[in-house]
C-alpha cells in the first residue's frame, strides 16, 4: 500500500497538533453554547472523532452522507443525499465537519439544505482546503491546512474505499487512479 504513496503531506503528529488547535478555537468561539458536529461521511469520520475529543464545550454529533464523486477522483457536480441527519436542528448551532473542500459544490449544497431547517447558526470546519479548485465562494470558518491540487488519501480519506486507515495524509501516485 505504501508503494502507492507519492509522498506524505502531513504526518500523524502534525495532524494531531492542528486538530487540537482547531478544537481550541471552536471551544473559544462556542463558549457558553452547545454545538452539534455534523460529520460528513465517510471521509470526515476520523477527523470528527479526534476533534470531538478535544472540544471543551458541550458537543453532540450527528452524521450526514452525500455523494458527488462516486468512484471518480473529481466531483461530478451533482450532489446526492445518501443519509440525512437523525435529529432536528432548529435553533441548534451546527458545525459541518468536512475532510476536504475541493470544488465547494457539495458543501454549498449542504449549507443551503441545513439552513432551510432554521438552525441557530451553520459554520464549516474543514481539515483540508484545495482553494485553487473552488467553483464558488465557500470558505470554511475553521481550516486545518490549505493544500495544492493533489489527490490525497489517509486519515479517513480514500481512493475507491482504500487508504482510509493510514495515520497520515499522503498524496496518491497518479498511476494508481488514472
Amino acid at each position: 500500500m505504501d508503494n502507492n504513496i507519492k509522498y506524505v503531506m502531513y504526518g500523524a503528529e502534525e495532524i494531531e497538533r492542528k486538530v487540537k488547535e482547531i478544537a481550541r478555537q471552536i471551544s473559544h468561539d462556542y463558549q457558553g453554547k452547545e454545538v452539534l458536529l455534523v460529520c460528513v461521511l465517510k471521509g470526515s469520520i476520523i477527523f470528527t472523532a479526534d476533534l470531538l475529543r478535544y472540544i471543551s464545550v458541550p458537543v453532540k454529533m450527528d452524521t450526514i452522507a452525500v455523494s458527488s464523486y462516486g468512484n471518480a477522483t473529481e466531483s461530478s457536480g451533482v450532489v446526492r443525499l445518501l443519509k440525512d441527519l437523525d435529529e432536528a436542528i432548529k435553533d441548534v448551532h451546527v458545525l459541518i465537519v468536512e475532510d476536504i473542500i475541493d470544488s465547494g459544490l457539495t458543501l454549498e449544497y449542504l449549507i443551503n439544505m441545513l439552513k432551510q431547517r432554521q438552525p441557530a447558526s451553520v459554520k464549516v470546519c474543514a481539515l483540508l482546503d484545495k482553494r485553487e479548485r473552488r467553483k464558488n465562494n465557500i470558505i470554511a470558518d475553521y481550516t486545518g491546512f490549505i493544500i495544492p491540487n493533489e489527490f490525497v488519501i489517509g486519515y479517513g480519506m480514500d481512493y475507491n474505499e482504500d487508504y482510509r486507515q493510514l495515520p497520515y495524509i499522503g498524496v496518491l501516485k497518479p498511476e494508481v487512479y488514472q
